[in-house]
């Protein structure tokens, strides 16, 4: 009867085990290495014209055209309108000022 634990005549892998940045323990084997290894460098690897305003970790970045860049004034004009529309919604609550 297997009891799921390796006899003591099983000569298994040496393992190493490593702690991850949230705390996690893994287990892992030369094997595992080396495929992790092995797709890093795969992933790693980009095209030579690859635009670096379209990697798929950058959201909102866009690249665009000389001229048509985003003015200073609309980020202006964006504070002035959230700040007055906090001190609206604060004018609502009682004993506020």
């Amino acid at each position: 009867m297997s009891t799921g634990q390796a006899g003591s005549g099983d000569k298994s892998a040496p393992v190493k085990m490593v702690t991850t940045n949230t705390g996690r323990i893994l287990r892992v084997s030369p094997e595992d290495e080396a495929a992790r290894a092995a797709a890093a460098a795969a992933a790693t690897a980009a095209p030579p014209n690859m635009d670096p305003a379209r990697r798929t970790d950058v959201l909102f970045r866009v690249r665009r055209a000389e001229g048509h860049e985003l003015s200073a004034w609309w980020m202006i004009g964006a504070f002035v309108v959230t700040s007055g529309l906090v001190i609206a919604l604060l004018s609502w609550v009682p004993y506020s000022a």
